[in-house]
């Protein structure tokens, strides 16, 4: 699925937002993958699990920052993702379809934060980036 111009620039500009917080945004999501669907613990097993931990904060910001990174490299998810896929695929060994879950979570958590700024348009962009972006990782598991 290719973004067009416009889902990149929409892309680009609820980011520039997203940007000034990433931490807490990232902790959002991932404490709202782990409430709402909680076989996705297994894979946190060594985590504290609370919703304000260092653990939980420190993943949310290191994944705010891979999303970071394929927001600037929109055009090329492959080869910026590769590598992630890998560690998902073959070391961690993580159910492909979490990421469709993860998905819909960032979703919900951008919703709730930008409400004025989500609207159809932004969110059907922001939808197929992720997209992408999960079947980057996904392509690994062939």
């Amino acid at each position: 699925m290719s973004l067009t111009e416009d889902d990149k620039a929409a892309v680009l500009s609820l980011w520039g937002k997203i940007s000034n917080n990433p931490e807490a945004i990232g902790a959002e999501v991932l404490h709202r993958l782990l409430s709402c669907f909680p076989q996705t613990r297994i894979y946190f097993s060594h985590f504290d699990l609370s919703r304000a931990s260092a653990h939980i904060r420190a993943h949310g910001a290191k994944i705010m920052g891979v999303i970071g990174e394929a927001v600037q490299h929109m055009d090329n998810l492959d080869d910026t993702l590769s590598w992630l896929g890998d560690l998902h695929a073959y070391t961690l060994k993580v159910d492909p379809g979490n990421f469709r879950l993860f998905t819909l979570c960032i979703l919900c958590v951008l919703a709730a934060h930008f409400q004025a700024d989500f609207t159809p348009e932004v969110h059907a962009a922001w939808e197929k980036f992720l997209t992408s972006i999960a079947a980057v990782l996904i392509s690994k598991y062939r």
